[in-house]
């Protein structure tokens, strides 16, 4: 239960980090002399990095040590963070992006998630694996909403270094409670193979194509890039870009807690995509509101409803791959998300800053309902062959 509790509190930590960090990344990066195409560029390769870190660290995390592999992803994050406050060398930015942990959504970054949503599947039966990867959600979705609403208050390009400076420090606390997890978070039965997945590789391949395709859809309008967008469109301060994004990840946590309960009653899949489906409508029409409060208010219903599928993700992902590989399999489908959302910013920077302000919004919700209809179909039991407890996971929850 201790580990359980550690595990939530670096969570909170880190991803209020995020949310704090995401708000003012791009206001930052533009105050310090950066054009808008070097600025894709910087969160291209930042995603890239955690891509390359990722996988490296989470396919051995069950041999080199859960918790050394944790301790060493806080320390690439509090290496980037450092890098980003000190320089405006374009080149050692780079570099930084690449090997460092940044995250310019708000979102998991990094080989933390895989980890311990794996580490925190050991403590829970089948039953209430959803519900506690809910609460886990919330905690995180709460973290970010209050890192965005701290970070709102930042108004010069001087505080938005204290930001980056803050974001190396809330690393160095990530790596502190890291230190005191117990050896009960470890593996069992380490894997065998390169990847350390063997048994579960068809339906893990399957689910990291689809998981890169929603990331990418998801990385044209990651919360940085949002929140420039507000600014350039609106000209909203980042106290109010703050304040929108306390309200969307608050929204997006609660709604979190709704979806155990939807996923008993029709399933993980069903609820995955019955309730993505009108939240990327919702995307598609924030950029043709034609005044702020307007935006706000689709942008927040959208928030509502668009996270419901991450813990039924997560508790889908655990069901359906072997006990033995969930590590791995945990690592691979993340730095698949990684990697499709790393390709999306240095596309999606231009035009945002252009008059096609409203391209990356609808090519997002089209392409994450596209993601939504071919996970529904691919998930039918026919196609379920090498994934033996995939059927039953679609039809209830495991």
């Amino acid at each position: 239960m201790n580990d359980t509790r550690l595990l939530f509190a670096a969570r909170i930590v880190r991803l209020f980090a995020y949310g704090f960090l995401a708000v003012v990344l791009v206001l930052y990066l533009a105050s310090i002399g950066l054009d808008p195409n070097r600025i894709g560029w910087l969160l291209t390769l930042t995603l890239i990095g955690d891509v390359l870190v990722s996988l490296y660290l989470t396919t051995r995390a069950d041999i080199l040590g859960r918790r050394r592999t944790l301790i060493a992803g806080a320390v690439l994050m509090i290496g980037a963070g450092i890098v980003f406050a000190f320089t405006r060398d374009f080149t050692l930015l780079l570099i930084a992006a690449t090997i460092g942990v940044i995250s310019p959504s708000g979102n998991e970054v990094g080989p933390f998630l895989a980890i311990e949503q794996v580490a925190l599947a050991q403590t829970e039966t089948a039953r209430d694996r959803t519900a506690m990867f809910a609460w886990y959600n919330l905690a995180g979705s709460f973290a970010t909403a209050t890192g965005a609403l701290c970070a709102g208050v930042l108004s010069t390009a001087s505080s938005y270094r204290s930001a980056v400076v803050a974001y190396a420090l809330l690393g160095l606390v990530l790596a502190a409670i890291f230190v005191k997890l117990s050896p009960s978070v470890e593996a069992t039965a380490p894997p065998k193979t390169l990847f350390g997945v063997h048994r579960s590789r068809g339906v893990v391949a399957r689910l990291s194509a689809l998981f890169a395709l929603d990331s990418f859809a998801g990385g044209l309008v990651v919360q940085s890039i949002v929140a420039y967008w507000f600014f350039r469109r609106f000209g909203v301060s980042p106290a109010v870009i703050g304040a929108i994004f306390f309200g969307a990840n608050l929204l997006a946590g609660v709604s979190a807690l709704a979806a155990a309960a939807i996923a008993r009653r029709i399933g993980l899949v069903n609820t995955m995509v019955f309730t993505h489906l009108p939240s990327n409508v919702l995307l598609v029409l924030v950029p043709f509101m034609p005044t702020l409060p307007l935006a706000i208010v689709v942008l927040l219903i959208r928030f509502s409803i668009s996270q419901m599928d991450v813990p039924t993700r997560q508790s889908y992902l655990m069901a359906v791959v072997d006990e033995s590989e969930r590590t791995a399999a945990a690592g691979v489908t993340g730095v698949a998300r990684t990697t499709g959302a790393a390709l999306a910013p240095v596309l999606a920077m231009p035009v945002i800053a252009s008059s096609h302000h409203w391209l990356p919004f609808a090519a997002a919700g089209v392409l994450k309902i596209v993601y939504d209809l071919l996970l529904l179909w691919s998930s039918r039991p026919s196609l379920s062959s090498d994934a033996p407890r995939a059927q039953p996971a679609q039809n209830r929850q495991p």
